[in-house]
């Protein structure tokens, strides 16, 4: 689909015009200080969104009440001493053309009293499953003080230069809540009927309008499905956005689920793209203002047919800015081929987050560590010779290129990738391969020199003569020693996915971690009967919170057996023999044996070149074995080192 033009093309919400139909959505990132105030880190991080050619950012979920505050690091705007470095915010976003507001949020029950110090507030007192905190109902004077907190914080939001602002009426936080009758019990005049629901919302979006006036552009993010049983229904969503429109609101941004549904908040790989686009184009049918899509949109294409087919006004590319901070320029600029898309993998973005650490990304080490990694050129070319073509490798090759280096890259086999392409062969993990593709492209573009086949000896690392070596040579899968681990209807979970291995009817997957539970799923997805026996209590424990339920579920959906808590201490001809509770247990009856019990650093180059003289550097997999994103970002460190 050449030239984009809808994507590309400008659109006013209310007074503002925006340079195009792409915009940042509001993204929790643990950047700013504890106090809430805006870092280095934050200013810098939306300055490369900003210059990367975007129209319109939404600067995350920012608490307008101490007590409201949904994560240690959010950025707060509760308060006039924050508005000097809001302002110095908004500064670095215009300066590159971009519009920048705000979304201005309580967390509700969603959040602990570990980040407020007190007991979580709510508009019923019924305990969030998530973080397990039972709240504290709000008194009505409670909510009246609120409904002012926000209308203060537009005030602030408009002093210090935000183009909007946006009210945070989704995913299950405070507005949300009372929005919902799954969370909203309440027996007067805020609680009952949809109408009564909807009061505080509705008394906020009137303080705030009041607080800025007739012509400024004012928001509302909602969930129009909470997708559950008790929730948030569609045509509730479809009025509560038809009476936000009615108080004045400028613009609908289309969402879904909250915490207990979260992988529709924060769609993983297994959700289609454009999972949410349903929602935007049943609210677009019913109000006249500007709609915005969300929800796993990382494909130009896509956004373009979005807006095509009359479903949203605009598109909100939320990780695959992350992804990529360039993605608009690249757009305008006909580029697309250049993109690295969002893989919805969720490891080093919300994962981060729930776990109140810093998000990053996976693909993009420089997401959030724009002033660590500045791309800036070496201030002296060298000759650089990378030994591995996974993605630490090729990002390692691609980084120094990049820094005005002279780059070679040997890659043993015959082809680039390392467990790129093993991952995507994983059920419901194709789009992995497409950052594979990006860094394959990215070699040639480049003009990496990539011999394939080519095995690196510390002799031919000698003749080769380079200034420093990268040793990304990746893992092998780990041996286990027990009894009958070398019979022949024993395989390894790698050559199952990548269909070097085949194996019978019925088959024992030994670990039930993340490659483990997957394989399981491969098998079990071609009609095979499939039993996890897993050491530990549970399967999973090395999956994320989002992606980690919804494969458990197509296990159940599978008939996937699952043992826990037994160790492997022998296999037979057709059996398998494990400890568990003390005693010694026998399973059978098994065609084949899949092992899946992780992987060892294939590290035989590094040790022969510790103390050959020979300057060099062991990163991803070689080091030791862990996610993509750890191989990505030590590559990243190394090659600005270099």
């Amino acid at each position: 689909m050449a030239g984009f033009k809808l994507l590309t093309s400008p659109i006013k919400i209310a007074n503002m015009e925006l340079r195009n139909r792409m915009i940042m959505p509001p993204m929790v990132t643990n950047f700013a200080y504890e106090d809430g105030s805006v870092t280095d880190t934050f200013r810098a991080y939306h300055e490369a969104r900003a210059k990367g050619g975007v129209g319109l950012i939404i600067v995350e979920a920012s608490n307008v009440h101490p007590l409201g505050k949904g994560f240690p690091n959010e950025v707060a705007i509760f308060s006039d001493r924050f508005i000097p470095g809001l302002r110095s915010l908004i500064d670095v976003v215009h300066a590159h053309g971009a519009k920048i507001a705000i979304q201005l949020f309580h967390a509700g029950r969603q959040t602990t009293s570990r980040v407020t110090g007190h007991p979580p507030l709510a508009p019923s007192p019924i305990t969030d499953p998530v973080t397990g905190e039972l709240p504290r109902e709000l008194t009505k004077e409670e909510i009246a003080g609120l409904v002012k907190d926000f209308g203060k914080a537009a005030t602030r939001a408009k002093a210090a230069g935000f183009d909007a602002v946006e009210i945070h009426c989704a995913h299950g936080y405070l507005l949300c809540e009372f929005l919902s009758p799954h969370t909203n019990r309440r027996t007067d005049e805020y609680g009952g009927t949809l109408d009564n629901r909807m009061r505080f919302p509705v008394e906020i979006l009137r303080a705030v309008r009041q607080a800025v006036g007739p012509d400024y552009p004012v928001l509302a993010r909602i969930s129009a499905d909470e997708k559950m049983p008790g929730g948030i229904t569609l045509e509730e969503g479809k009025t509560i956005a038809k009476r936000f429109e009615q108080e004045g609101i400028d613009a609908i941004h289309v969402s879904a689920g909250l915490y207990e549904t979260a992988s529709w908040v924060i769609q993983p790989l297994s959700r289609p793209r454009g999972c949410l686009v349903d929602l935007a184009e049943e609210v677009k049918s019913v109000v006249s203002i500007p709609v915005i899509a969300v929800g796993r949109i990382n494909d130009p294409e896509l956004a373009e047919r979005i807006l095509a087919e009359g479903k949203a006004d605009l598109i909100a590319f939320g990780r695959a800015l992350l992804a990529d901070e360039d993605l608009p320029k690249k757009v305008t600029e006909g580029r697309t081929h250049e993109i690295r898309r969002c893989i919805a993998c969720c490891q080093a973005c919300i994962d981060e987050l729930f776990a109140e650490h810093r998000i990053g990304c996976t693909v993009n080490a420089r997401a959030g560590y724009e002033l660590q990694f500045p791309m800036t050129k070496a201030p002296t070319s060298r000759k650089v010779l990378v030994v591995g073509g996974g993605p630490a490798g090729m990002e390692a090759a691609r980084v120094s290129a990049l820094r005005g280096h002279k780059v070679t890259l040997w890659e043993k086999t015959a082809d680039l990738g390392g467990q790129l392409p093993l991952a995507a062969a994983s059920p419901q993990k194709d789009e992995i391969g497409t950052f594979n593709d990006f860094q394959a492209k990215e070699m040639e573009r480049l003009g990496i020199r990539v011999h394939l086949n080519k095995e690196a000896t510390v002799e031919a690392i000698r003749a080769e003569k380079p200034d420093v070596v990268v040793v990304a040579t990746g893992a092998r899968p780990a041996a286990v020693d027990v009894p009958g681990a070398d019979r022949k209807n024993v395989v390894e979970s790698w050559d199952v996915l990548t269909g070097n291995a085949k194996v019978g009817k019925k088959v024992a997957v030994i670990g039930g971690g993340l490659v483990g539970c997957e394989v399981a799923e491969f098998l079990a997805e071609k009609g095979h009967e499939v039993t996890i026996v897993e050491m530990l209590p549970r399967i999973g424990a090395d999956i994320g919170p989002l992606v980690g339920p919804l494969l458990f579920d197509r296990l159940e959906k599978h008939n996937v057996k699952i043992i826990t808590g037994a160790k492997l201490t022998g296999i037979g001809e057709r059996n398998i023999s494990y400890e568990k509770d003390g005693k010694t247990e026998t399973l059978g009856d098994f065609d084949s044996v899949v092992m899946a019990v992780g992987s060892t650093p294939e590290d035989s180059l590094a040790n022969q070149l510790e103390g050959s003289g020979i300057d060099h550097y062991v990163i991803g997999d070689a080091s030791s074995p862990r996610r993509i994103t750890h191989a990505v970002h030590e590559a990243m460190r190394v090659a600005h080192e270099i």
